[in-house]
């Protein structure tokens, strides 16, 4: 999405005007994350940038999309630009060693017969 963003309306209050954009913002990237990943990537990378106009937006991280777009709201612009590109990204997760339960049980059971014995 490569979009320009009116924030004034004289129809519309600037409250439900700001409400309106976020909502279309989040509908757009619901929907890119509900499309298929490709086979060697396990998540949606969205890139962003954000400013006045075309020429001057710059890279944000993604998380600080609204904090953006409530301060050019506060600083009264009449428009903003806004790019959300998503990209597939591969993240490597670090795999548990899983314990099983019955091992601890019975070395507890044992320990426990142990310091039984020891005290008779």
């Amino acid at each position: 999405m490569k979009k320009t963003f009116l924030l004034t309306d004289a129809k519309k209050d600037p409250q439900r005007v700001l409400d309106s954009i976020k909502h279309n913002i989040r509908k757009y990237i619901k929907r890119e994350k509900r499309k298929d990943l490709p086979e060697d990537s396990n998540f949606w990378k969205i890139n962003c940038k954000f400013g006045n106009t075309e020429e001057n937006a710059v890279e944000i991280r993604f998380e600080d999309i609204m904090k953006n777009i409530n301060d050019a709201s506060e600083q009264n612009w009449d428009k903003f630009y806004i790019e959300l590109i998503a990209e597939a990204g591969t993240m490597n997760f670090k795999k548990k060693e899983v314990i099983e339960e019955n091992t601890l049980v019975d070395e507890e059971i044992l320990n426990a017969s142990l310091i039984e014995d020891e005290s008779n």
